[in-house]
């Protein structure tokens, strides 16, 4: 499989926003400021990152990806159509009766390895996908995407205690660290600082970055299985509704979809 350079890495990114955008609101969905946040995390992971093949998607050798905030499926099925796991024209029965492509990411979806959306269960699949590997010899490496709000469920920490007990350095958890969940700020919902300390305490390595940065994120995530034998955890400090400025750091698009002139406008920014 060829891999893109970086710059087609950042048009990759540009072109799973305006899906999601699109998908989000034919829908009248939600999620989207989600979905924006984690969309260069998704380019680089995919464009240059993991071992996969659309070809074959249950490859036993291949790389797993959790996406943990089950929430933001819309760029999940984007990026995934974006790589030709299926065909982009089945995007439009996103969140549609009978539907494969539901509201919180679906198994049922080629390129998905398991169905989430009850925050704090994909870590923990994750854990197990990584022992499992290394014990088969596989020579597959996990990663798993976290929500900085879904840090507040304790499976999550007994799952950050377990990993590197059993030293699985190829597991790597991103954290899209936009700073906002449900119902306000992290750091007023639950305070998660000091947030890097805490996973080193736990005997991680930890990579802080500018979850924006294509050259940063693929530096981290390309330490992937970690030449110390503990698991990583990159820490992409990221913006809600990223790429488009109504949406930025704006809890409301949490929830909200973007009207006909809001559509526009959005896609007149992000270049679509």
């Amino acid at each position: 499989m060829t891999r893109p350079n970086l710059p087609e890495a950042k048009e990759f990114a540009r072109r799973i926003r305006a899906h999601a955008l699109r998908m989000v609101h034919a829908a009248n969905a939600s999620h989207i400021g989600g979905c924006l946040s984690m969309a260069d995390i998704l380019a680089v992971l995919y464009a240059r990152i993991l071992r996969v093949d659309p070809a074959d998607p249950q490859a036993a050798s291949r790389d797993r990806f959790v996406l943990s905030k089950g929430h933001a499926a819309a760029i999940m099925y984007a990026t995934l159509a974006e790589c030709g796991f299926f065909s982009p024209a089945e995007l439009d029965t996103y969140c549609r009766d009978g539907s494969i492509f539901t509201g919180h990411i679906s198994h049922a979806v080629p390129g998905i390895e398991v169905s989430t959306g009850s925050l704090g269960h994909g870590l923990p699949i994750a854990i197990g996908m990584a022992l499992a590997a290394r014990m088969e010899g596989a020579g597959s490496r996990v990663f798993c995407l976290l929500s900085d709000g879904e840090c507040d469920e304790g499976s999550n920490w007994e799952g950050i205690l377990f990993a590197p007990h059993h030293k699985l350095g190829n597991l790597c958890v991103i954290v899209d660290f936009n700073k906002i969940q449900s119902f306000g700020s992290v750091a007023e919902v639950l305070n998660l600082d000091p947030f890097a300390e805490k996973w080193k305490a736990f005997g991680w390595q930890v990579e802080e970055i500018d979850g924006h940065d294509l050259i940063a994120l693929e530096r981290a995530l390309s330490g992937v299985p970690a030449a110390s034998g503990w698991p990583t955890v990159v820490i992409a400090h990221t913006v809600k509704g990223k790429g488009v400025s109504f949406m930025e750091n704006n809890l409301e698009w949490h929830y909200r979809s973007p009207s006909d002139e809001l559509l526009a406008q959005a896609l007149t920014e992000i270049g679509a």
